[in-house]
């Protein structure tokens, strides 16, 4: 048994592990005679855990909400062309933890591509990026909320 130990490729599972990435794969096994090994990615694993933990974290600042009321006498934001629109069903969270600062708060410019929150969905985080430059003029949404497919989450003027 102290032989078979030996003999793990570490090449191998590096190999595996960089599969995993460039196929965002999340495990991937190979067998061969009685030798088998299985490679998973924990990543994944670690931001569903966080997520709970984000949400009740989140429901006592206010921020967020006092950012709404302030939007909420123009007309539709949907109609808007700066509307971010949240690209599936899932929970919004404002920041990359419970603990950090929101990545956007009303008021800031932000650069086209730049990260303005994540959407989980399915225990996977995805990161809703500014459809181009501007001021951040409302959000939508407060941090832990489910949205919508196609939901209005904030504006970018």
């Amino acid at each position: 048994m102290g032989d078979k130990k030996h003999g793990i490729d570490k090449q191998l599972i590096r190999d595996l592990a960089d599969l995993l990435t460039e196929t965002d794969l999340s495990e991937i096994e190979v067998e061969q005679d009685d030798f088998r090994i299985r490679v998973t990615r924990a990543a994944p694993t670690i931001i569903a855990q966080a997520a709970p933990v984000h949400q009740p974290a989140v429901s006592a600042p206010a921020a967020p909400a006092a950012a709404m009321p302030a939007s909420a006498g123009e007309a539709d934001p949907s109609a808007s062309p700066g509307a971010v629109k949240s690209p599936m069903v899932g929970t919004a969270y404002m920041s990359p933890d419970p603990d950090a600062k929101p990545f956007v708060d009303v008021g800031d410019t932000v650069s086209a591509g730049q990260t303005l929150m994540i959407v989980e969905a399915m225990k996977h985080m995805n990161e809703v990026l500014a459809p181009k430059a501007g001021t951040v003029s409302a959000i939508m949404v407060t941090d832990g909320q489910p949205v919508e497919y196609g939901e209005v989450l904030m504006v970018v003027e």
